[in-house]
């Protein structure tokens, strides 16, 4: 394998960022970390209409590993972070540079309504959902779900912002405080509520491989997030579960996804959302795998060739 110049675009103090930079600099290549806030683009007229980006590592590298998207803190503000950029990760793939995952991967992954559009498509199983913009609405399409359903923002992860609503005064409760609050930008993401055992599973791909964990929600906890208390345990997923993450995952067009399922209670299996910038520390410890060594021996492949 070549050595590569790389660039791991993520906070340099952070854990996956600063062990998946030591892991591909072991395997020879040049590695760097840099800041999403340290991007900028520029565009010199008087030149010829010469584009420069800006860190020069940046513009320089071969291949360019996502971690992380830390947003502003309204929606308005990270919606303006998340356009440019996606933008300027676009440019560089036009200038020959391998992006993981691709932009247009994380722009499907990221917006919750839109990569459900497209994991239903595949003809996977998924929660009935409803995306509304007011809370009349809201309320309605609450009535609609059956009147047991998560409120989630259309942007984010780790869980935070969910609630559960489970009455009408709990909606109205919930748009009027996310409403004045602006956390979900005026669009009410509304899902049907599905029954669990107390855990849900996250199946890691790394490419074709999966790694796998049951996250079972802590006492008196509807939430199975390892961030809300949950606990990892090892859990050797079914044949099925692991075809209809590969699925799922090819749907939003990721290379290296976080794809969470939940059991239903007719025996089948329903695709809550694919992760496209998922974390793998709980996982190591839940399977004893060394899954930074899997993905830096990833990313380092060449690309697969379309179709």
């Amino acid at each position: 394998m070549s050595t590569r110049r790389v660039v791991i675009l993520g906070e340099p103090t952070g854990w996956h960022a600063s062990r998946l930079a030591a892991a591909l600099a072991a395997r020879g290549h040049s590695v760097g970390i840099a800041p999403w806030r340290q991007l900028s683009a520029g565009l010199a007229v008087s030149a010829g209409d010469r584009e420069t980006i800006q860190p020069a590592a940046v513009a320089k590298a071969d291949l360019i590993v996502v971690r992380g998207m830390p947003g502003g803190r309204s929606p308005t503000q990270w919606l303006h972070e998340v356009i440019f950029r996606m933008n300027l990760l676009s440019r560089l793939v036009i200038h020959g540079c391998r992006v993981i995952n691709s932009p247009r991967s994380l722009e499907v992954a990221i917006d919750k309504h839109l990569a459900l559009c497209h994991i239903a498509a595949a003809g996977l199983a998924v929660p009935a959902t409803c995306v509304v913009q007011d809370a009349s609405a809201a309320l309605t399409a609450w009535e609609d779900l059956g009147g047991d359903c998560l409120l989630k923002p259309l942007f984010g992860s780790r869980g935070r912002g969910l609630v559960r609503l489970r009455s009408a005064a709990d909606v109205e409760a919930a748009t009027r405080s996310a409403t004045s609050a602006a956390s979900c930008g005026g669009v009410f993401y509304i899902q049907q509520f599905i029954p669990h055992p107390g855990w849900d599973a996250r199946i890691l791909l790394v490419g074709d491989h999966g790694f796998a964990m049951r996250r079972r929600a802590a006492p008196g906890e509807w939430r199975t997030n390892l961030s809300c208390g949950g606990q990892a345990e090892t859990f050797a997923p079914p044949d099925e579960w692991l075809g209809v993450a590969r699925k799922a995952a090819a749907a939003v067009g990721t290379e290296i996804a976080g794809v969470d399922l939940i059991p239903t209670p007719d025996g089948g299996v329903a695709v809550l959302e694919v992760n496209g910038v998922p974390g793998w520390r709980g996982l190591e410890t839940a399977t004893g795998a060394d899954i930074t060594a899997a993905v830096a021996e990833y990313v380092e492949r060449p690309a697969a060739l379309p179709g």
